[in-house]
């Protein structure tokens, strides 16, 4: 019988341990997928930070300015927008209320259309508001959720 035993050679282990360096196509694409998904998740908050300011003012933009409702209506967007934004402010009413909504932004809101602002869900009509003052109110509330939503 032939021996051929001698042809066999030793088995060697590697000197170093297998280096992670360079990675593999395969981690690249996830690592590529987890940075694409965190820009994705901060786009999209971003998105709808600014979808809802901008439904904000689009509500308050289509208002008519024609009476009480008008102005329950803009106090009601307020209101929506601490409740999303200011969980503290949801139960102030009166000049609590007011000097929150003041606080809160650099322009300041008149005391006439503060007294408005404030008792015009409980009137039945609104009788010394005029046009103008209207038209404050609701530059004043178009401000006030520009810089706080």
């Amino acid at each position: 019988m032939e021996n051929n035993l001698p042809d066999l050679r030793d088995i060697h282990l590697p000197a170093e341990g297998v280096s992670f360096w360079p990675l593999a196509y395969g981690w690249w694409v996830i690592l590529f997928s987890a940075v694409l998904l965190l820009l994705c998740c901060i786009l999209i908050r971003f998105l709808l930070r600014k979808s809802k300011k901008r439904y904000a003012l689009r509500i308050i933009s289509s208002l008519p300015m024609s009476g009480r409702a008008d102005i329950v209506k803009m106090s009601e967007i307020l209101r929506r927008i601490c409740v999303y934004k200011y969980p503290q402010a949801t139960t102030m009413f009166g000049k609590d209320w007011i000097n929150f909504l003041n606080s809160r932004c650099t322009r300041k809101i008149s005391d006439s259309m503060a007294n408005v602002l404030v008792n015009a869900p409980y009137m039945d009509t609104i009788r010394s508001v005029t046009a103008q003052d209207m038209s404050k109110l609701r530059d004043f509330c178009s401000f006030w959720i520009g810089e706080n939503l």
